[in-house]
């Protein structure tokens, strides 16, 4: 590809022409390969310009840059070298991304997933939902990355326009025709999804989250809302929204006057597609699916009233991507666990429930200590929550995670969360003040492992502990190390301790 193709349709403020051929992009100066275009762009922490000369002396074919002070200093220093000069560094990546890549956008139904909680969860049982109709699937999110059958690690939620683009190429070569991915307020915001057009959105829910970048709720709200408006694309063809959510109506409002078709979920009456007649237990979601084309059971091993919104959410993207209503309730049987999402952990001996779970704002640890507790009650079992908070983030949330926690739990374990730069006391401090306002019984225990382990030999037979706040993640973060870090592994350690003991510990 010559570099005038590779930016085809992008929109520049100057350029400096050279036939030269163009093997790749990227954004980042250390990824860099001979005959590469590189994107110096600003960004939230550092600035790509910088590391120009980097770019060039690893063998970048050519610059695109949103400064003008750098593309002057390129055209001075290296006359013959093609360069672009664009008013905005992330959508000049995207478009170039697309065009290097060969668009592979273009022959993907893309769907994505946003809201504050449940994205993931909702993405995987969509892409179950796809595959088990021999749909090849993409999919893009938190805990991990699928191409077709492929498994790789994701540094991120959602990521930069040049990797997605790339991803969606290696998906269209494996022979997919889906993607399923998660798009962050972060993602939409920047603009790392800019020119991605999207067959189908899923709104889930909005709760607080995320202050420390976008300082408001209402902005916090705006940055989910672009997903339903088109961020550099067509507004969505189907918008599936929860109808129950405050912000259910207003982004109704916002897909329809934008020509998407909205399908509202819920449980209550607003919604056009409902769950109805619903039975709860341990490893069993029932309800009926009520739809405008009909009603069909549903059946799953999920567990819990939150999943029940996961599945409708996803039950209508599958819906909207063309699947029956037979095809849906005969894979919902068949779903599998997602990975620290309310994942049990294999008590053994031990008369105990342990569950891990990604729960990180107040309201998804509410919702998890009420799906405790509705386990636990008819057996008259306590409910335990070990959970802590974030460092470098919304710090005004702390508090509020303390009091959801104390107002269900029976017994709190207050623990550190990947500090980061932060002193894990003094978040630690900020999470009591919601907590003594209750009373409820507390134990602090900063090492995160001992917490665990404080947590487990508390409880009795026909209790359940919960471990919060990291769910699929694999290592603990401070200031000046990341270390490797698996809540589950941890849990499963203290649990084989105590089933090495003859008889039930707890029960003396």
């Amino acid at each position: 590809m010559l570099w005038a193709e590779a930016l085809k349709g992008v929109t520049v403020v100057e350029r400096f022409d050279a036939p030269v051929q163009v093997a790749g992009v990227e954004y980042d100066s250390r990824r860099v390969q001979h005959g590469d275009i590189f994107v110096a762009m600003r960004g939230g922490s550092t600035d790509g310009n910088r590391f120009i000369d980097i770019a060039v002396s690893r063998g970048a074919a050519g610059i695109v840059t949103d400064s003008r002070e750098a593309y002057d200093a390129h055209r001075s220093t290296r006359p013959i070298s093609p360069v672009a000069l664009v008013s905005h560094g992330r959508r000049a990546l995207a478009e170039v991304a697309a065009n290097v890549f060969s668009h592979p956008e273009e022959r993907l139904a893309i769907s994505a997933v946003t809201g504050t909680n449940g994205k993931t969860t909702t993405a995987y049982l969509l892409e179950q939902f796809l595959k088990s109709a021999g749909r090849t699937c993409v999919l893009i999110g938190t805990i991990e990355t699928h191409v077709a059958d492929e498994v790789r690690s994701s540094e991120h939620t959602t990521p930069e326009a040049r990797d997605l683009f790339a991803t969606f190429a290696d998906g269209v070569a494996a022979g997919a025709t889906e993607t399923i991915m998660e798009m962050s307020s972060h993602a939409l915001d920047q603009e790392r999804v800019w020119s991605i057009p999207l067959d189908v959105a899923l709104f889930t829910n909005l709760t607080q989250d995320h202050l420390d970048y976008h300082v408001t709720m209402d902005r916090y709200f705006e940055a989910k809302a672009r997903m339903f408006e088109g961020v550099g694309a067509k507004a969505p063809r189907v918008a599936v929204i929860n109808a129950d959510d405050p912000h259910g109506d207003l982004l109704q409002q916002k897909a329809m006057a934008n020509g998407s078709e909205v399908m509202s979920y819920g449980l209550g009456p607003r919604a056009a597609y409902r769950a109805d007649n619903i039975s709860l237990r341990a490893g069993a979601t029932i309800f009926d699916f009520d739809t405008p084309a009909g009603c069909v059971p549903i059946m799953s091993p999920l567990t819990g009233r939150v999943n029940v919104y996961n599945l409708l959410a996803a039950s209508c993207a599958a819906l909207a991507r063309g699947l029956s209503l037979g095809e849906i309730a005969g894979a919902a049987e068949r779903l599998g666990q997602v990975p620290g999402r309310f994942q049990v952990v294999p008590s053994g001996n031990a008369k105990i429930a342990v569950v891990v779970d990604y729960a990180h704002t107040d309201d998804a640890l509410r919702n998890l200590i009420a799906l405790g507790r509705e386990l636990v009650g008819p057996h008259g079992g306590r409910v335990i929550t070990l959970f802590g908070c974030g460092g470098d983030r919304d710090r005004t949330k702390r508090p509020k995670m303390g009091r959801a926690a104390a107002e269900g739990s029976d017994l709190i374990v207050v623990t550190s969360d990947n500090p980061r730069s932060e002193d894990p006391e003094k978040i630690i401090e900020e999470i009591m003040v919601g907590i003594r306002e209750t009373g409820t019984i507390c134990i602090v225990e900063e090492d995160r492992a001992g917490a665990i382990s404080i947590a487990i030999r508390a409880a009795r037979a026909g209790d359940i502990v919960l471990i919060a706040g990291k769910g699929h993640e694999k290592v603990q973060i401070f200031a000046d190390e990341t270390v490797p870090f698996d809540d589950v592994a941890v849990a499963t350690g203290v649990l084989a301790e105590l089933n090495e003991v003859d008889g039930d510990p707890n029960e003396a």
